[in-house]
């Protein structure tokens, strides 16, 4: 255990959306003792430990409870500054000032299946942070993480408006690219893949990392091959600047646009030519909310309204992350795993999802897991976070993106 995981190691106690609950509810052991209370991290923000038992023997997890009703709290995306971009989950928090923080989404990890293509890091859903959107979700086929529950897709998210209630949501591009020759729909946002036949926007948001991989794979098959048919057009305060047919790398400056396209979406970028005026517009659109949100991020659902999605894996045990709401989305919990040796068999998906309603969790929603379940946090006083799990690899893994719990003691709750 790390050194404020034994300062704050709470045994068997969980704390819920009701108060403390002793941790025979999922344990049956008996209640903990006055002494291994759960643990305040900051106003609103409660820490505490349990032991969860599963098909493959114990558990044990790490649970932060976060009063979303508290004005002094504020839940945003932690992220290094570029898409394209990893660093572990204890340097996101402390740059960005967070009092803790768990990993985020799954991502772009390895490019074995194209060689001399490089990853890019980037992650699977979309990205919203201080209400700002900053990349669109892949195609379904190329996502990377374990199968989708049935029914859902890449474009799912967590997220919480800029009214502080948490929310499960589909978040969709939309955008479309407008020059002399025609008008046609905009197919991504800063991602690390493209759907087949069309046009992706890259941003000064995506960093300095080859925009090559968006033209690799297909819809539905992640390992295909790179599309031999690409183009890209650089734009600059709405002009063309430059056009090559590779797609480029190196950082994107402010004000300056570079169009991708493989397949048709090729065809049509070879129509524009240098000094042409081009008109870029796009927007993350969310379904089922009109509030804004502050931030968002990508991964699956498991629950809603308390009922489990129907097909959840139920063989497959690993180290897990996960978020959950309660209270109408007024609290929210957030768990990991620990990966220390004795405890690494893990839990399923359909395990985890009941963990998360027996700790109170209305909805809950599924980030990355196994070497990157990582949850740190910041003690009054503290100069920094720790992390409060064992992560599986032995050492925290660079993740591109998480969730942060932020509190100001001035009260007054900040806008995104």
């Amino acid at each position: 255990m790390t050194r404020l995981g034994r300062r704050f190691r709470t045994a068997l106690t969980v704390f819920t959306a009701g108060g403390a609950l002793a941790g025979a509810a999922l344990t049956g052991a008996a209640p903990a003792s006055g002494a291994e209370k759960a643990t305040s991290l900051a106003p609103g923000v409660v820490y505490t430990q349990l032991d969860i038992p599963s098909a493959k023997g114990v558990a044990h997890a790490h649970v932060l409870t976060v009063d979303l009703r508290d004005p002094r709290v504020r839940v945003d995306l932690l992220h290094p500054g570029a898409v394209a971009s990893r660093a572990p989950v204890s340097e996101l928090a402390d740059s960005r000032g967070a009092v803790a923080g768990v990993n985020g989404d799954f991502f772009d990890i390895t490019e074995t299946q194209h060689p001399g293509v490089e990853a890019t890091g980037a992650t699977v859903g979309p990205e919203i942070a201080g209400g700002r959107g900053l990349k669109g979700a892949v195609p379904d086929g190329q996502r990377f993480g374990p199968a989708l529950p049935p029914g859902t897709n890449t474009e799912e998210v967590f997220g919480v408006g800029v009214d502080g209630r948490a929310r499960l949501d589909h978040v969709a591009l939309e955008g479309s690219v407008r020059s002399a020759a025609g008008t046609w729909r905009l197919g991504g946002l800063n991602q690390y893949a493209l759907p087949v036949g069309s046009v992706g926007e890259f941003t000064s948001d995506w960093g300095g990392v080859s925009r090559v991989r968006a033209t690799c794979g297909t819809d539905t098959d992640r390992a295909a091959p790179c599309s031999t048919q690409t183009w890209e057009v650089t734009l600059r305060r709405g002009r063309v600047v430059s056009t090559t047919g590779t797609p480029g790398s190196g950082p994107i400056a402010r004000g300056t646009t570079v169009l991708v396209g493989r397949e048709a979406g090729a065809g049509e970028l070879r129509k524009l030519s240098v000094g042409e005026r081009v008109g870029v517009r796009h927007r993350l659109v969310a379904k089922s909310s009109r509030v804004p949100y502050r931030f968002a991020i990508g991964g699956y659902p498991m629950m809603t309204g308390g009922v489990p999605l129907p097909g959840l894996d139920d063989r497959t045990s690993a180290v897990r992350t996960a978020v959950g709401f309660s209270d109408h989305g007024h609290r929210m919990q957030l768990l990991a795993l620990d990966g220390a040796p004795r405890f690494r068999a893990g839990l399923t998906i359909a395990e985890v999802t009941r963990a998360m309603r027996r700790l109170g969790s209305e909805s809950a929603f599924s980030l990355d897991g196994g070497g990157s379940t990582t949850m740190v946090a910041r003690p009054a006083g503290a100069d920094g976070v720790s992390v409060l799990n064992h992560p599986s690899g032995g050492a925290e893994r660079p993740v591109p993106n998480g969730i942060g719990v932020f509190t100001d003691l001035r009260g007054g709750r900040r806008s995104g």
